[in-house]
């Protein structure tokens, strides 16, 4: 059997604090590393010269695209692979990433997809993760689009796997990315949707929840005669995000709602339906949109899920409502729920204790 040949691309700038970690967890699957340095001041180059001698600088010109598009230019591979300085690739995924190769020519492969765990909680649970096309056939000659957060875009049918890279992210978010942004519209240029809707986030991100939300409602404005079920349900969640932190409860309550008209509910909004009831006092609300967000299935279609709400998020809130409301069988077995997903979560060991000390109040009166 003829096993695929894998060139790996990545842009770097700074990356001495993690570069190695990252490499060392691919280096010895890939057939040849491409590194594309956009202006790195520290050892950077010295760490990636220790993996390849394939090391390129490109002058920084505010577009993501435009450096990976110059780093895939570089391989000579029959297929691409790309990542970030702050992504791993876990040891499961090692191993699949091997069988892979054994399939890529076999299965005449253009593109596959990897689930991408993009954020964890303090205990390194993932809380987000999307798909992304992870390996390209290289004479396809996909190319990158959009200046920040930027995507392949890719034809053809995909190759779906659950291999996945995790993105441990080290350095601070700056306010680097909503600079570009800025830049562009401030010489005039036209930002895409996805652009559009990329500066919503980097503006979320950096606490300007006004100006956030009302670049999600365009958005949304704009799609809403589309088929686009996914992104639009995104959407309506952002904008939900952002009237949390602006403390407009009901509007969120409403906009969570207004998501069940495009597609079945999914948990990411049911756990804030929830989160909402509770913060307002509601207990029973907030315990019945928590129970829904248990009991809906992960759709398997999205770009966009928050595999904790799928999981161990809602049972952990239940717990705490059903404490807070003196039903500590219930809140037992929910926290008993969580643990399946989390065995050894402090969160959930703390609950434990909570709830004796909870039970003991109780009998004697307190």
């Amino acid at each position: 059997m003829t096993e695929a040949s894998i060139s790996l691309c990545m842009i770097v700038r700074d990356e001495e604090e993690v570069l190695e970690r990252c490499l060392s967890t691919i280096a010895d699957i890939v057939d040849e590393i491409i590194i594309v340095d956009t202006g790195s001041t520290d050892n950077t180059k010295e760490i990636a010269r220790k993996f390849t001698d394939k090391i390129y600088d490109f002058e920084w010109i505010d577009d993501f695209s435009k450096a990976r598009n110059f780093s895939f230019s570089k391989s000579t591979k029959e297929y691409i692979m790309w990542l970030d300085a702050d992504d791993i690739v876990p040891d499961e995924s090692r191993q699949q990433i091997l069988e892979l190769k054994n399939k890529l020519i076999t299965h005449n492969m253009k593109s596959v997809l990897m689930e991408y765990q993009y954020a964890f909680d303090a205990e390194g649970n993932s809380t987000f993760a999307h798909r992304r096309e992870r390996i390209v056939k290289r004479d396809c000659n996909f190319k990158w689009v959009g200046k920040v957060h930027e995507i392949l875009d890719v034809s053809g049918t995909a190759h779906v796997t659950n291999i996945v890279i995790k993105h441990k992210r080290m350095k601070a978010h700056s306010d680097r990315n909503i600079k570009i942004y800025e830049k562009a519209l401030k010489l005039g240029e036209t930002l895409s949707i996805r652009d559009r809707f990329n500066y919503a986030n980097e503006c979320y991100d950096n606490q300007q929840y006004d100006k956030a939300l009302k670049l999600y409602e365009e958005y949304l404005k704009e799609f809403e005669d589309s088929d686009l079920v996914d992104q639009r349900v995104y959407g309506y969640l952002k904008i939900v995000d952002c009237l949390i932190q602006l403390n407009e409860f009901d509007k969120a309550i409403l906009n969570g709602l207004k998501s069940f008209q495009l597609d079945y509910p999914r948990a990411e909004v049911c756990c804030r339906l929830g989160y909402l009831y509770e913060t307002k006092k509601e207990i029973l609300k907030a315990i019945n949109w928590y129970k829904i967000a248990t009991a809906v299935d992960i759709p398997m279609h999205s770009t966009y899920i928050q595999q904790h709400c799928y999981t161990w998020l809602p049972h952990l809130q239940l717990f705490a409502c059903y404490v807070s409301i003196g039903n500590f069988q219930e809140a037992k077995r929910h926290n008993d729920l969580a643990a399946k997903y989390i065995p050894n979560s402090a969160y959930v060991t703390n609950n434990e204790k909570v709830l004796e000390e909870m039970k003991l109040k109780y009998e004697n009166g307190d």
